[in-house]
């Protein structure tokens, strides 16, 4: 007889659990911007109507290792993010404000 997924997610150790959780987290906190819209569950296409841009668009976007800080910022914010730029340093970490749109 089949198990259910579900069941089997229960009833792993919990340390086995901290583990799938935070490598979940480690995932999450960096993946290329196709990945993120998936995770937020949104289509390429929802994504396009809300920027008011077709899909294709989105889609070239997505393929982008290059683009303006206000293209990205309007991407994150379409999905219902804000974009933060941090420098990261050997002694920390600087909030970089020169590129904080405040509306």
């Amino acid at each position: 007889m089949a198990k259910k997924f579900s069941d089997l997610v229960e009833r792993r150790s919990p340390e086995s659990q901290a583990r799938t959780q935070a490598l979940y987290q480690k995932l999450r906190a960096e993946m290329p911007l196709h990945e993120l819209r998936q995770a937020q569950e949104l289509s390429q296409d929802a994504l396009a109507k809300a920027l008011h841009i077709n899909q294709a668009a989105v889609s070239k976007m997505e393929r982008r290792t290059d683009m303006y800080i206000s293209t990205l910022r309007n991407y994150i914010r379409a999905m219902g993010g804000e974009l933060e730029i941090i420098a990261t340093f050997p002694e920390g970490q600087v909030r970089i404000e020169n590129f904080a749109q405040h509306t």
